[in-house]
């Protein structure tokens, strides 16, 4: 993987939700970038006077990106893209189990 998408991988990741996980059994280094689908969730501070929402912070803190802002490509050198939905360490776990089978360090 390039440097400058390593970089950018790692900024903002408050607002991403990007993170990097690697296994200590195989040595194998996943990148984990949550997918939404562009609806912001509505969130910010209640006027106490009027009782109504002011100031929509949900829109830059969504903790997770767009497939369209993705950096998760073949294109930016990532290799075994996948898709799932719910935890990120279930799936990781699931994979990292297949990678410790093919290399015989588990059955």
């Amino acid at each position: 993987m390039r440097p400058d998408i390593l970089k950018r991988f790692l900024t903002n990741t408050d607002e991403t939700g990007r993170f990097i996980m690697k296994s200590r059994i195989t040595g194998i280094t996943y990148f984990v970038e949550p997918i939404y689908n562009g609806k912001t969730p509505t969130w910010g501070d209640v006027d106490p006077a009027t009782k109504k929402l002011t100031g929509n912070y949900g829109s830059k803190y969504t903790g997770a990106v767009t497939k369209k802002e993705s950096l998760i490509t073949e294109e930016n050198g990532f290799q075994n893209i996948g898709f799932f939905k719910g935890s990120p360490f279930g799936a990781i776990d699931v994979r990292d189990k297949e990678h410790q089978r093919r290399l015989g360090i588990i059955e």
